[in-house]
C-alpha cells in the first residue's frame, strides 16, 4: 500500500495520510465522514509525512492517537465503524484505521455537531450539497424512474428514424422473443418505449426521443476543455459545448467534440505507415460517455445535474451523476457481471444503433471497461482511475503516459504485459504488490514478469531468502 502510494505521490481515493505529528488533525473530521459515505470505506494512516516521500514521522503515543481516533468517531450521526491497528512502516510505528462503509439505510454520515456531512472526490473531501444529499437518501431504494410515462408526451415526440431502426433491430436480433411481435405499437409497448395509449417512457424517451431535453433540460453533456498555455489570461475554456438529443446522437456529437479538441499526433507505424493519433483512445471516450449516459442517476434530485466532460492539461475527466449501482469499484472490468442502474433503458439501447457510425448504443455484455482498460494500454496510457462517491460517478484518464506508447515499443507488448510493465518503477515491486493493483492472479503476475525478463526489460532482484522484486531497465521500452 505505501509503494502504490509512493509511486502515485499522494491520497488516493481510498488511503488517507496524515503525519498526526501534533496530534490528530482536524482535517480528520471530513475525512471520516467522507471515507464513511464512500462505497467500501477507506483507509487512514496516521504517523506518515505525505510531503517527504511518505515518509515515517516518529510517533511519541500511537495509544493515545488510536483512543483519540475511537472518541472522534462517536461524534457522527451514525457512530462511525473504526478498526484500528498498529502498524510498521521503514521499521517505526504507525496508526492505521479501516473506516467501513456506513450502512446504506443510515447515509449521509454527519458530523452531530454541526449537521454536514462530507464526501470524498478524486481531488479531496467536500461538504455535500443539499442536492447530493437528496441523492443518499433517493438510494436506499430500487431505481425505477426509468420506467415512469413522461406526462404530456405523445408517440410523435419520438425520433421515427431511431424508431425504424429500433424496431427492425430488434426483429434482427431477437426474432424470437420481442421482435415476434409484429404490431409496432405493441412491440414498442412490451419493449418499455411506450405505455398503453402510446405514452413514451422516461427511458423511450431519452433513448429514441426527438428532443429529450424538452423534459429533462439537464439530461446533457457539458464538455469543455481547459485553456492553453498560450491563451490569454481572460480566457476560461475552450470548446465549451452543451450537446444535446437522444442518447445515440448525444454520443454521436460527443464524439465529434473529441475528434475537434483532443491533441493529435501524427504517428509512423512499424509497416511504415502514418496515422493520426488522438491523445485519449477514441474508443474508450465512447465507452466511457455512453456508460456516463446510461447509466447516469435519473430521479428528481439529480434532475439539474449534466454529464460533465473536462479535458485538462494533464488528464480527461467523465463524470455523472448517481454512483455505481449492484457492483464496486474493485469488481469493474474484472467481472463479468452487468447491472443496471436504469435496467428499461439499457435494455431499450441494446437495440439502439448511433445514426452516424450505425454502431450500436451499448452491447450490456460487461465489455465496456475493458475495452477502456485494452485501449488505454495500446495507446502508452496508464489505466483508468474510477472514484464511486455514491452519488456520483467519477473516471479519470491520465495523459502522461508512463512508457511509451504501444505502436513504437519494440518489440509490442500484450495488453497484460503493458499493464504490468507500466506498473512498475526503478524502485521495484514484488509479484504480490502488482496484483494487488492490477487486480490480476498471481500467475498472471509471473507469466507476464518471465516474458518481460526475456525480453530484457524487466530486471528481477533478491531471490534466495531476500524478498524478490522487479523493476524496469533503464533502457527498457
Amino acid at each position: 500500500m505505501i509503494n502504490r502510494l509512493r509511486v502515485a505521490g499522494g491520497d488516493t481515493t481510498e488511503v488517507e495520510v496524515k503525519s498526526a505529528a501534533g496530534g490528530l488533525p482536524v482535517s480528520l473530521t471530513a475525512t471520516l465522514s467522507a471515507l464513511a459515505n464512500q462505497p467500501g470505506g477507506g483507509t487512514i494512516i496516521l504517523g506518515l509525512d505525505e510531503q517527504a516521500g511518505f515518509r515515517p514521522v516518529g510517533l511519541v503515543d500511537p495509544q493515545v492517537l488510536k483512543q483519540g481516533l475511537a472518541a472522534k468517531a462517536r461524534a457522527f450521526t451514525p457512530p462511525v465503524r473504526l478498526t484500528v491497528d498498529d502498524g510498521e512502516v521503514d521499521g517505526a510505528a504507525v496508526v492505521v484505521a479501516r473506516v467501513h462503509e456506513c450502512d446504506r439505510s443510515s447515509k449521509p454520515c454527519r458530523v452531530t455537531a454541526t449537521g454536514t456531512a462530507y464526501l470524498r472526490s478524486y481531488d479531496g473531501d467536500y461538504a455535500l450539497s443539499e442536492v447530493e444529499e437528496q441523492g443518499f437518501l433517493a438510494a436506499r431504494q430500487a431505481p425505477l424512474f426509468d420506467r415512469s410515462p413522461v406526462e404530456d408526451a405523445t408517440i410523435d415526440d419520438l425520433d421515427t428514424e431511431l424508431v425504424d431502426a429500433f424496431l427492425g433491430a430488434v426483429r434482427e436480433r431477437d426474432p424470437a422473443g420481442l421482435g415476434r411481435f409484429a404490431d409496432d405499437a405493441e412491440l414498442l409497448r412490451r419493449g418499455g418505449v411506450t405505455i398503453d395509449g402510446g405514452q413514451p417512457t422516461v427511458a423511450g424517451l431519452l433513448a429514441l426521443g426527438a428532443h429529450p431535453q424538452q423534459w429533462f433540460p439537464r439530461y446533457v453533456i457539458q464538455a469543455a476543455a481547459a485553456p492553453l498555455p498560450t491563451d490569454s489570461a481572460a480566457t476560461r475554456a475552450r470548446n465549451q459545448v452543451t450537446i444535446s438529443g437522444p442518447v445515440p446522437r448525444m454520443l454521436d456529437a460527443a464524439l465529434l467534440w473529441a475528434r475537434r479538441t483532443f491533441d493529435t499526433a501524427i504517428v509512423a507505424e512499424s509497416d511504415g505507415t502514418v496515422h493520426d493519433r488522438p491523445s485519449y483512445p477514441l474508443v474508450a471516450f465512447r465507452e466511457l460517455v455512453a456508460n456516463a449516459l446510461i447509466h447516469r442517476d435519473l430521479d428528481h434530485w439529480s434532475a439539474g445535474l449534466a454529464v460533465e466532460v473536462r479535458l485538462l492539461r494533464d488528464r480527461l475527466v467523465v463524470a455523472n451523476p448517481g454512483g455505481l449501482y449492484g457492483i464496486t469499484v474493485d469488481r469493474l472490468g474484472r467481472d463479468a457481471v452487468t447491472s443496471a442502474r436504469n435496467a428499461r433503458l439499457v435494455a431499450i439501447c441494446q437495440h439502439v444503433r448511433t445514426p452516424q457510425t450505425g454502431a450500436r448504443v451499448i452491447e450490456a455484455l460487461a465489455s465496456g471497461i475493458p475495452t477502456v482498460t485494452e485501449a488505454l494500454a495500446d495507446h502508452g496510457l496508464p489505466p483508468a482511475h474510477y472514484v464511486d462517491s455514491g452519488i456520483r460517478f467519477t473516471v479519470v484518464l491520465h495523459q502522461f503516459a508512463t512508457a511509451t506508447p504501444a505502436v513504437t515499443a519494440k518489440p509490442k507488448l500484450g495488453a497484460t504485459e503493458r499493464r504490468v510493465y507500466q506498473a512498475l518503477t526503478s524502485q521495484g515491486r514484488t509479484a504480490r504488490e502488482l496484483a494487488e493493483e492490477l487486480g490480476l492472479s498471481a500467475p498472471n503476475i509471473r507469466r507476464s514478469l518471465r516474458n518481460l525478463r526475456g525480453r530484457g526489460l524487466v530486471i528481477q532482484l533478491g531471490g534466495r531468502g531476500r524478498t524478490t522484486t522487479y523493476q524496469r531497465r533503464p533502457d527498457g521500452v
